[in-house]
């Protein structure tokens, strides 16, 4: 039976960070009673601030929630979730739904559902897109993977926090794999526009005008238009930390490598994630990629790196 808003419908969120609060937020409008959770005492603040009631562990999340919703940063974080000390496989409840938002390898969702199984919890691969602003508002993009059952009982919960959900397939990992893709083509993408910029610049061109020539013509992009204006204000606050789409990337070199496909954008995305990661960028906004690429201008960059 799906789980319908109400005094008695209550979601975990395991992650109230730059997406994760959102989701709480969009939950919580939504009428859902929210139980969250992160290793951050300031972002357990602001869940509270948002409506959520904070338990100390992933444990106390799975003991009060039968869906949770995972919205951290890797795969090893998810583990801890899932089967760390306070775990929630740790938690002794049963029939508990856990749905994986992070953007992960696929071939690692893929393991998850037969780890799980023994402590009665049925894995959902739903990796999630559009920034933190339609996580507020309750716009973001889910792609959507697993059992159609568990599919159905969250069904409500997606209602709330998304504007279009996409039903990938019945196959765990297959979410996964369509969020990567979609990462490769965004990284590859903004890593594009960074160089484009910087050839601007290094003709003598006007960022700026040369910036809304582009979003009127054929060089324009979703990423274009919502990174590129902060970067030519040199806004680089974190809505998405550049670590996080360098780790995609990366990513997306390793399953290409696994499945023999050709990853030459991916590669030259990668590197130019590298160098602003190295640069001590990682922790700025992703637009700081255009900046980046400045600064390098009259370097001798060569091929991307293997």
């Amino acid at each position: 039976m799906p789980l319908m808003p109400g005094a008695n419908a209550t979601i975990g969120v395991i992650g109230p960070g730059a997406m994760g609060l959102g989701m709480v937020v969009s939950l919580v409008r939504g009428g859902f009673r929210v139980v969250a959770r992160d290793v951050r005492p300031e972002a357990n603040a602001r869940a509270a601030a948002a409506g959520a009631v904070v338990a100390g562990s992933p444990a106390e999340v799975a003991r009060a929630a039968d869906v949770i919703l995972v919205v951290v940063v890797d795969a090893g974080q998810i583990d801890e979730v899932l089967f760390g000390r306070d775990g929630i496989a740790a938690s002794g409840a049963r029939d508990r739904i856990v749905s994986i938002a992070s953007t992960v390898d696929p071939d690692y969702v893929r393991s998850l559902p037969v780890r799980c199984a023994p402590a009665g919890i049925t894995i959902l691969d739903s990796p999630i897109s559009g920034g933190p602003a339609r996580a507020h508002a309750g716009t973001m993009t889910v792609m959507l993977a697993g059992p159609a059952p568990a599919r159905d009982r969250c069904a409500s919960a997606f209602a709330a926090t998304a504007g279009r959900v996409f039903t990938i397939s019945d196959r765990v990992g297959d979410a996964a794999a369509t969020k990567i893709v979609n990462n490769l083509l965004a990284g590859a993408n903004l890593a594009a526009a960074a160089e484009a910029l910087a050839l601007a610049d290094a003709l003598g061109l006007d960022p700026r005008s040369t910036a809304e020539v582009i979003s009127a013509s054929s060089g324009a992009s979703w990423i274009f238009g919502d990174r590129v204006p902060r970067a030519l204000e040199g806004d680089f606050a974190p809505r998405a930390a550049a670590r996080i789409l360098a780790k995609d990337v990366g990513i997306a070199c390793d399953v290409a490598a696994r499945v023999r496909a050709n990853a030459t954008f991916a590669r030259a995305a990668r590197e130019a994630f590298a160098d602003a990661v190295d640069a001590g960028y990682g922790e700025d906004d992703d637009a700081v990629l255009v900046k980046r690429a400045g600064e390098r201008r009259g370097e001798d960059t060569g091929p991307p790196r293997d």
